[in-house]
């Protein structure tokens, strides 16, 4: 298995790139969110890599992180959803935010990347639930049913995964949705 890639990035045609590693150029598709990272061609670069070998193709992914490597290795898994859907959800949300929603059961964040659907959200769901965080070594932190609502709310106004979850770490869990969801605004404020 071909684990990591180093060289020089000599070609960038979304999802494709190209790394030319002592003289031989290979093919890598990348998650969008990692192809936003990348240096500027001629310049040297380094991708985490899953290999994927069948009957007629032999197929590079490629990653800025371990984690993502992590998270695509992990959606692969999952029945229906092969690497062409793993890379969409990775374009689409990062891993913190995918591993958010799968530990909340959100399924409209899911169905949001193109190529989702409604069964195949609940399939990732089930089947990813309790998983992932784990697998990625992210703080899946199990959420009390009113801070699920703070954190929806959060959410819904544009505030990022983590930047919500950290100002629910501020507040009582007892805390009523309309009151948490004030205080979680202005704490975010300061």
């Amino acid at each position: 298995m071909i684990g990591r890639i180093r060289g020089v990035l000599i070609e960038k045609t979304p999802p494709t790139i190209c790394v030319d590693v002592a003289g031989v150029g290979y093919e890598i598709d990348v998650p969008m969110s990692t192809l936003y990272k990348l240096p500027d061609i001629g310049a040297e670069v380094t991708l985490h890599t899953h290999l994927q070998v069948r009957e007629d193709a032999h197929m590079l992914y490629g990653f800025s992180s371990t984690a993502e490597r992590s998270a695509f290795r992990a959606l692969i898994k999952v029945t229906g959803v092969g690497a062409r859907i793993a890379l969409a959800i990775l374009s689409g949300m990062s891993v913190e935010e995918l591993s958010s929603a799968i530990t909340l059961q959100e399924t409209g964040r899911l169905t949001k990347v193109p190529g989702i659907g409604k069964k195949t959200a609940e399939r990732l769901l089930l089947e990813l639930r309790g998983k992932l965080g784990a697998d990625l070594g992210l703080s899946a932190t199990p959420v009390a049913s009113g801070q699920a609502d703070i954190m929806n709310a959060l959410l819904a106004l544009g505030y990022s995964s983590a930047e919500s979850q950290k100002a629910l770490k501020g507040l009582p869990e007892d805390i009523d949705v309309a009151e948490g969801i004030r205080q979680a605004l202005k704490s975010m404020a300061r």
